[in-house]
């Protein structure tokens, strides 16, 4: 199938970079949220990323002007009757996801292939919410999705070898390298990722050490670019607990259990670098 028209659920950090490198390969994007002012902000992201790359020298006003010029904003999920194959990127709460995906199975063309961004929510759950499940894989991208090149690509047990081969062949087409994953919780990257940064909560939470000291040891003896409280406060704390509360859930073992610190967080507002306060303070 050929796909002119890539539609975008979600305008925020990850919705608005997968627009953009969908834009960037040259197709025709509709980047959709809830609120007008959700989706000028994620234009607002991007143009910004071009801004900075214009200043550098890599990128030319020219190339912003066209990206910008493919995307259009929508704040109607009827848009993406439009589109040829859609990505969400929404929240990661499984009653939102199965409410969007319950809507797009409606909305969207027969053929229209339904990807997921979720970092931890089983594909096969979500497929099931609709009418066309071997149509739904998961296309789980990385933070910051302009500069990161992995795209973990998530099979359902329905999924089929068509949507797989066009779903990877697409995460090419965007400059980047896909990886397979099988639907279990987290995937690959989330169920080695989130437990490690799960634990360096717990050594915060037991006096281990200072948030400075544990992310040193990672960043300086592990050779992370970034200490995983810090890499907490950008993926953002409430997700970091609701990926952790996935794989506690579904695998049922203690060593996914969140930490009481992460929790404590998240219930006090302290999400990480989007508020303003995390594990570290961050001026706005």
């Amino acid at each position: 199938m050929e796909i002119k028209t890539f539609g975008v659920i979600g305008a925020g950090q990850m919705g608005s970079g997968i627009a953009q490198v969908a834009a960037m390969s040259g197709l025709a994007v509709i980047m959709n949220d809830i609120k007008d002012e959700f989706v000028q902000r994620g234009g607002e992201t991007i143009a910004k990323f071009f801004d900075r790359g214009i200043a550098k020298g890599k990128l030319t006003a020219e190339q912003k002007e066209t990206v910008l010029g493919r995307i259009k904003g929508s704040t109607k999920l009827e848009d993406m009757a439009a589109a040829d194959f859609v990505v969400e990127a929404a929240t990661e709460r499984e009653d939102l996801k199965f409410q969007i995906f319950r809507k797009l199975d409606e909305i969207c063309r027969p053929g229209v292939i339904l990807g997921s961004n979720t970092s931890s929510i089983p594909i096969g759950r979500i497929a099931a919410q609709t009418k066309r499940p071997d149509k739904v894989i998961g296309m789980h991208f990385m933070n910051p999705v302009p500069l990161m090149k992995l795209v973990e690509v998530i099979r359902g047990i329905a999924t089929s070898e068509e949507t797989f081969q066009i779903t990877w062949q697409l995460s090419e087409m965007f400059g980047k390298t896909p990886a397979e994953a099988n639907d279990f919780p987290g995937f690959i990257a989330n169920r080695i990722l989130m437990p490690m940064i799960n634990e360096a909560v717990f050594c915060l939470y037991h006096s281990v050490g200072s948030r400075e000291a544990i992310d040193t040891v990672m960043q300086l003896g592990m050779n992370h670019p970034m200490g995983p409280l810090a890499l907490a406060d950008l993926i953002g704390l409430d997700t970091c607990l609701a990926i952790m509360e996935t794989l506690y859930d579904g695998f049922k073992d203690s060593k996914y259990r969140p930490c009481p610190l992460l929790r404590k967080y998240v219930e006090a507002g302290w999400l990480g670098k989007k508020t303003g306060r995390g594990f570290y303070e961050y001026s706005k």
